[in-house]
């Protein structure tokens, strides 16, 4: 795994650059947002994840977040803050995050979140270079309104490509769909999507709920449903009229 840390803590750096080590990653550190950027940039495709500190000098997390997004919809990102908010954490997962970790947080519990969302990211299929070159017909969920793809990490709606889906928005929506008009809570899906307890921290979901709707909604009608009080479910019944 190559690894961009952006962390303009270089105690914490120096910290975590011996789990790095010990995992065997090739990490890299960046210590303020403009030089993340300089390195993000010089070889986008190269990066398989990226943790990033929310308060940073030059250029501040959600700035970073926001421009590596409009480069690379697939690269994992997970946030690191120490502000305990709601309103900052659910803004760092609207802004491209996939995941965050609060601080002080322990070095196991970091590594143990990245090989998750590594592992997910692993396990659909997410290769730039290899997908361009490998573009099926293959669908993994397909009805008269709807299809996706594991393989080339698509979705379409109406015939209409879904544009620009994150890792976990496209994990979400494939979730969901295998299991048309099928209800399923906060908690069920951070267990399947996220590959682990999230403490029970049930904001992560609805933030990428709202994003995956916005970019639903730029080719046809809302196909994620809220069922009050219970969760979430797919239904594209109305697509297609």
């Amino acid at each position: 795994m190559k690894i961009l840390m952006i962390e303009d803590n270089k105690s914490v750096s120096e910290m975590m650059g011996m789990f790095f080590k010990k995992e065997q990653w090739d990490a890299h550190f960046a210590y303020d947002g403009n030089e993340a950027m300089e390195m993000f940039n010089a070889s986008p495709d190269d990066w398989d994840m990226i943790t990033l500190d929310l308060n940073l000098p030059g250029k501040d997390g959600m700035t970073v977040s926001s421009e590596i997004r409009q480069i690379s919809q697939t690269v994992p990102i997970i946030m690191l803050t120490a502000r305990d908010s709601e309103s900052d954490q659910v803004l760092g997962l609207e802004m491209g995050a996939d995941d965050y970790v609060t601080k002080p947080f322990s070095p196991i519990t970091l590594i143990a979140r990245i090989k998750a969302l590594y592992r997910r990211a692993q396990m659909g299929g997410i290769d730039d270079k290899s997908q361009e070159n490998d573009k099926t017909e293959n669908f993994d969920v397909k009805t008269n309104n709807f299809k996706l793809s594991s393989s080339t990490r698509e979705a379409y709606l109406d015939d209409k490509l879904i544009p620009d889906l994150t890792p976990k928005e496209f994990d979400l929506l494939k979730t969901l769909a295998q299991k048309p008009k099928q209800v399923f809570s906060r908690e069920q899906l951070l267990q399947l999507v996220w590959d682990y307890e999230f403490y029970g921290d049930e904001r992560t979901v609805d933030a990428h709920i709202k994003k995956l709707r916005q970019k639903i909604e730029k080719v046809g009608p809302q196909v994620i449903q809220t069922v009050w009080g219970v969760g979430y479910k797919f239904d594209d019944s109305k697509a297609g009229d």
